[in-house]
């Protein structure tokens, strides 16, 4: 099953905030943001943005009616600042005009005085300064002294990764408007409907139940969305102070200018292997650079803290990670969420061991692969675990070692141009790290014509998770797709909604669908079984929206027996919640079950590189993924070829640039993001068969962030064919781009 919105998308009918009509009347806001990078305000005058042409009002922190804080993990980030300045580009005031280009030009009337200090954009020497962000945080496992003893290679160094910028299509945006007894509505492009509307009570000093917030769909969210709520907060703001309708909405340049982006890491790294290749230790200390406030950078750490043994069995680790506080803005969610910054360094280590060992890295890869019964560094044990049999599989589709040959044979026969092949395994925990978020509720109601609307907390931002959705309600209920309808994220209908990220929007908000659609049939068949006086509930069967009993069809239609239903005053509503079981983690031991579940994968890529100019083409990618057992192939196998090429953009081509001021360089015009020529020509995604998982809805896997991580198979082919070139230096940093590979070749 196709997204439900995709002809919509196609005609241009699909409904974003900038979509919604909105009466005459409609006040733009805009903000003035910090020009300096670290400071401290001494005065802040508005008197003339005032008096300019249009405007209503200027907002500054003297305004707020409530709290003025929106730290999503804490209480860090004020909404408006009022004395300290940690970024370029933090907010001070909020200028309201009858048109956005008023209030612009009225931002630029804004005086500030900024007493400037010494601000720090690199994490090692913000965590030498003793700026992290919550705790340190150390994992060990095993004896780690010991297995460096009985190692007989070790490989050690350091290498850095990159950030991302978003680049979603709708920019950060929202619509307030204001309704009667101190109510207000607030239509956002946002992730987090629950977090965002507790944020909207505490800053305009009313309870959560006078706050509506309502989600269509996002063009895009990535993560991007999901806990820096400034944008949101500031219209909702405005809305309630003037009690008028309020849009605030920013320009491409200025979402790439201030909002967070994925997190850059710098590593040290020690990895110890015996004579057979087999990892005995690994030791790893991740820096990552978080930005001014925390937003929700510890999160993300502790994505990675939990990944950095990828797809292999380690039993002897030390994982020492801090989240540095460096006077950018502040870093949040991106898809992987951490996990691929943690896989990169384990990838790249081995990397680096193979080199050493003089060992084939893809062997090497192979024989160290997690299988049933090994441990996880914080002592979850496996089960159900398809690592060797995504490899096995990709084995039988492509040939590994035929496809290593060819590319052996095409560098002996080309002198300017080389071919690097890399295979990368995944292993990627499913479920929210923070247990409270692993849940979710999901209302249903039956109306008396026989169509279905189903409310859940989920925010659809094109993964399909919708789609999803509908397919579970309607295979749950045993009637066709068209009569089923996702309605609205919104807040008044489903309360306390958790993110949609971390690929739980299709788990979490699917099963409740699933269990409130089981009551909704109980409740049915039980009407069924009075009237056909047959009593064995599960001998009756909707199909098709048609009754069966014992497999015979009954010449009794759905609508019939929902208007049955509703003579006889049977409930046609059920609100359902779900939780998933058994999972939990103790941060001061570091062990337990963080994760329900884990999704697998294997994948080669290909690349071509012109050794005289330092550019490469990437040939092909052939990947076997497992989704269990697919609530939509269709979307699942665009959800992996998606996040593939988005992963080799941030390993290969998208670098963020900013000036030693700390101003960001990079905008629209300067920030290459993969385009659809970028995309290889032989592109291969199969879904692992035969896969179930009890621990998902019907037996699905999340597929939104793991695939992911096999675009990490661009850096590691494009690397393959450097270190046959030269192995003085060491390894290049993410990305890789056409400008280092040359300089790597020729420097």
């Amino acid at each position: 099953m196709k997204n439900v919105d995709m002809k919509m998308h196609v005609k241009g009918q699909s409904v974003f905030i900038d979509d919604i009509k909105a009466p005459i009347g409609l006040l733009n806001a805009a903000l003035f943001t910090s020009p300096v990078a670290k400071g401290r305000i001494k005065n802040i005058d508005i008197s003339a943005a005032q008096k300019s042409e249009g405007v209503a009002m200027v907002i500054t922190h003297k305004d707020i009616p409530g709290k003025n804080q929106i730290g999503h993990m804490i209480a860090d980030q004020p909404l408006l600042a009022f004395d300290e300045i940690e970024y370029i580009g933090q907010p001070i005031a909020i200028v309201v005009a009858d048109t956005r280009k008023n209030a612009k030009k009225a931002c630029q009337l804004i005086k500030v005085d900024i007493e400037k200090l010494e601000p720090v954009f690199e994490p090692r020497e913000a965590y030498q300064k003793g700026l992290i962000h919550a705790q340190k945080r150390v994992l060990v496992n095993g004896n780690i002294e010991e297995a460096f003893k009985k190692s007989k290679y070790i490989a050690s160094g350091r290498i850095d990764s990159g950030g991302q910028e978003h680049f979603y299509f709708e920019t950060q945006r929202a619509l307030a408007i204001p309704k009667e007894a101190d109510t207000i509505k607030v239509c956002a492009s946002c992730q987090s409907p629950g977090a965002f509307q507790h944020h909207i009570a505490e800053v305009l000093d009313i309870p959560m139940h006078k706050v509506e917030l309502e989600i269509r769909r996002l063009g895009g969210g990535f993560g991007g969305k999901e806990s820096t709520a400034v944008w949101v907060v500031a219209a909702a703001l405005v809305a309630k102070l003037l009690n008028r309708l309020v849009k605030l909405v920013i320009s491409r340049n200025e979402d790439i200018a201030t909002t967070g982006k994925r997190h850059p890491y710098s590593y040290d790294y020690k990895i110890g292997l015996d004579e057979n290749g087999k990892i005995l230790a690994f030791e790893v200390f991740l820096y990552q650079q978080a930005g001014g406030c925390a937003d929700i950078s510890p999160a993300v750490l502790g994505r990675s803290f939990l990944h950095t043994s990828g797809s292999y069995c380690i039993p002897n680790v030390k994982i020492t990670a801090v989240s540095c506080k460096t006077n950018i803005p502040p870093n949040n969610a991106f898809r992987g969420f951490g996990v691929p910054q943690g896989t990169f360094i384990i990838e790249s280590a081995l990397f680096h061991a193979s080199e050493i060992m003089g060992k084939n890295i893809i062997e090497l890869k192979k024989i160290n692969l997690l299988k049933d019964g090994d441990f996880l560094p914080y002592g979850m044990q496996l089960k159900k675990t398809n690592a060797v049999r995504c490899w096995e599989t990709l084995d039988e589709k492509v040939n590994i070692k035929k496809r290593i040959e060819a590319v052996e044979e095409f560098n002996k026969n080309n002198q300017t141009k080389k071919r690097g092949i890399s295979v990368i395994p995944v292993c990627f925990g499913i479920s929210f790290a923070q247990s409270t978020l692993n849940q979710a509720s999901a209302l249903v109601n039956i109306y008396i014509d026989g169509s279905v609307s189903v409310s859940t907390g989920a925010v659809e931002m094109g993964q399909g998770v919708n789609t999803k959705i509908l397919s579970v309600a309607a295979n749950t209920l045993g009637i066709q797709k068209e009569k089923v309808r996702v309605d609205t994220t919104n807040t008044s209908r489903i309360p306390n909604a958790s993110p949609t990220s971390a690929s739980t929007g299709a788990d979490l908000n699917g099963m409740a669908t699933k269990f409130a659609c089981e009551e909704l049939l109980t409740r049915l068949k039980k009407l069924i079984a009075k009237k056909t006086n047959f009593f064995d509930l599960d001998k009756i069967r909707i199909k098709d929206g048609i009754v069966y009993l014992c497999g015979a069809k009954l010449d009794y239609t759905w609508e019939e027996l929902i208007l049955d239903a509703y003579n006889e005053r049977t409930d046609l509503s059920c609100h359902s919640f779900y939780a998933t079981p058994a999972i939990y983690y103790d941060r001061v031991k570091e062990r337990g079950r963080p994760f329900a579940y884990y999704s697998y994968g294997t994948s080669l890529t290909e690349v071509e590189v012109d050794i005289l100019r330092g550019v490469y083409e990437i040939v092909s990618i052939d990947v076997v993924h497992d989704v269990g057992k697919s609530l939509s192939p269709e979307i699942d196998k665009g959800q992996i070829e998606g996040a593939v090429i988005q992963s080799i953009g941030w390993t290969t081509i998208e670098q963020l640039r900013y000036a030693p001021d700390g101003k960001m360089l990079s905008s629209a015009n300067s920030y290459k993001i993969p385009d659809i020529k970028f995309v290889p020509k032989n592109f291969n995604v199969m879904l692992l068969e035969n896969s179930e998982n009890p621990y998902a809805v019907c037996n699905s896997k999340a597929i939104g962030e793991p695939p992911f991580i096999h675009g990490l198979g661009a850096y590691f082919a494009i690397l393959d064919v450097l270190r046959k070139i030269r192995k003085d230096k060491p390894l290049p940093s993410l990305p890789l781009t056409p400008e280092k590979v040359f300089m790597y070749i020729y420097e």
